[in-house]
């Protein structure tokens, strides 16, 4: 690589990172235009006040547009621009409709099915040295690859800045790989989309101003699978497989569990639920900026042991694994300990609230400048397998937001009688609240007006005051005045 590819290259991520900052605002602004608000209607949200969605469609742009004007062009990227605006349409489109999630994942494997024909196919990995070709099953896998990693970026999309995040640190770790091993082009694409992220998370960070959407996770999810398929998968080193999975290795991780534990415990695997690794930190006391940076550091570790395995570093990157497990464990034994828990630098609430405030029924939820009280039953899954696994750490799992989670209510006309009661309490004391404040108001105009009344008899008394002063004034000088035109006269009549 020249001085001038490098010069161009960088060019090219600046603008990447600008248009798309740019971009931000203006699509925030069509996103409240088009009714694509993200409203907090379940215990799911991390969030408590409406939010635009739809921001992936920035990052989308700012892609489209740098990668235009710096990149060649070639098959891949074809692949990725039409795929991307049919990816992005439909998140437009569920951004603002909310669509069912099998319609959802028609689309998306017909835009698998679409690369596949634009040349994008996953034919065989390199075992070893030896390659292992799939044959009849490289379509069938190609698509399961494609629409995996769509779904695993969208599904980590639950806390401020999470997925556009590690969208961003896994397109750099495959930068960097492609740099390794000279493969100019995908190394400035994959550079050119994490730049667009970055540009992002500004408007994206806790406390977040505009969400990515299903129209920026299934984007990224999308590009990036195309790029691992044609570029990371392909190269000629051992165990060249293994660098894609430990780039994208939480987000699949965490898809995989969830996919498996839903279908385990007798529940629709497509339908959401509060058992994700993001809501596990926060059900441990960590808020959403902790967490997300704790799942940024595990995206980090993971790239940079994909990177020694692409350039067959096995042990340097055993090490850096095994280290990075061991810190998690010691801090998750950490937060488990009272004693320790303070000592941490986390600022995490002691246990002994925690356990107080689950006896009182209520979790606090704190989300920067919101704070307001969730019944703690809106965080319980509605599976026993979920109780059991909670019940199987030492102690119920203390949380900012949320703090606790105990066994939920024995049927569910417990719950609503509960929610109803709660509610009414709830708008009891609000009724009283604007009652006082009524009062409170009607009282402060009374004393306003008592006090300009007050002012104005002040005024007007001291007015007559005047008035009298003057008149005795006038009376006195005409007095004297009367008095010296006697003398002379008396003074004339003597003479």
């Amino acid at each position: 690589m020249n001085v001038l590819n490098l010069i161009l290259g960088i060019a090219a991520v600046v603008c990447a990172g600008i248009l798309t900052f740019i971009a931000t605002p203006v699509v925030r602004t069509l996103a409240y235009y088009f009714g694509a608000v993200d409203v907090p209607r379940d215990d799911r949200r991390m969030h408590k006040v409406p939010i635009p969605r739809m921001g992936g469609l920035a990052i989308f742009f700012g892609f489209v547009i740098a990668s235009l004007a710096f990149c060649n062009y070639s098959e891949t990227l074809l692949t990725i621009w039409l795929g991307g605006l049919i990816i992005v349409a439909l998140g437009i489109f569920d951004d603002i409709f909310s669509l069912n999630p099998f319609i959802k994942l028609i689309v998306e494997v017909g835009v698998a099915l679409l690369a596949i024909k634009q040349g994008v196919l996953f034919e065989h990995i390199n075992l070893f040295g030896t390659y292992v070709h799939f044959g009849m099953w490289s379509i069938p896998i190609t698509v399961l690859w494609i629409v995996g990693l769509v779904n695993a970026l969208n599904i980590i999309d639950g806390l401020d800045g999470l997925a556009c995040g590690v969208g961003a640190i896994s397109a750099a770790t495959l930068t960097l790989v492609a740099f390794l091993f000279a493969e100019s082009e995908f190394a400035l694409v994959t550079a050119i989309l994490a730049a667009a992220c970055i540009g992002f998370l500004p408007f994206n960070s806790n406390p977040a101003k505009i969400f990515m959407g299903d129209t920026g996770a299934m984007f990224l999810g999308y590009a990036l699978s195309i790029i691992s398929i044609q570029g990371v998968f392909k190269l000629h080193t051992v165990l060249a497989f293994g660098v894609p999975l430990l780039a994208f290795g939480f987000p699949l991780l965490d898809t995989v569990f969830s996919f498996f534990r839903r279908v385990f415990t007798g529940k629709n695997p497509f339908e959401g639920d509060k058992k994700h690794l993001h809501h596990r930190l926060i059900a441990a006391g960590f808020d959403q900026k902790q967490s997300v940076n704790i799942l940024y550091s595990v995206s980090a570790v993971l790239g940079i042991a994909a990177v020694l395995l692409s350039v067959q570093k096995f042990i340097s990157a055993a090490i850096i694994g095994v280290g990075a497990i061991v810190i998690e464990i010691a801090i998750f034994l950490f937060i488990k300990n009272p004693e320790s828990r303070d000592n941490l630098g986390f600022d995490l609430p002691p246990l002994a609230n925690s356990e107080k405030e689950a006896a009182a029924g209520n979790i606090v939820f704190e989300n920067e400048d919101v704070s307001v009280a969730v019944k703690e039953s809106e965080f319980v899954s509605d599976e026993p397998a979920a109780v059991e696994e909670t019940a199987a750490a030492d102690e119920p799992a203390a949380d900012c937001e949320p703090v606790c989670v105990e066994a939920e209510p024995e049927t569910e006309a417990e719950t609503e009688a509960e929610t109803e009661k709660e509610t009414k309490t709830e708008k009891e004391s609000e009724t009283k609240k604007s009652k006082k404040d009524k009062k409170k108001k009607e009282t402060k105009t009374e004393d306003v007006k008592d006090e300009k009344d007050k002012k104005e008899d002040k005024k007007k008394t001291d007015k007559k005051k005047d008035k009298k002063k003057d008149k005795k004034k006038a009376k006195a000088k005409t007095s004297s005045k009367v008095k010296t035109r006697s003398k002379a006269r008396a003074k004339k009549k003597k003479k």
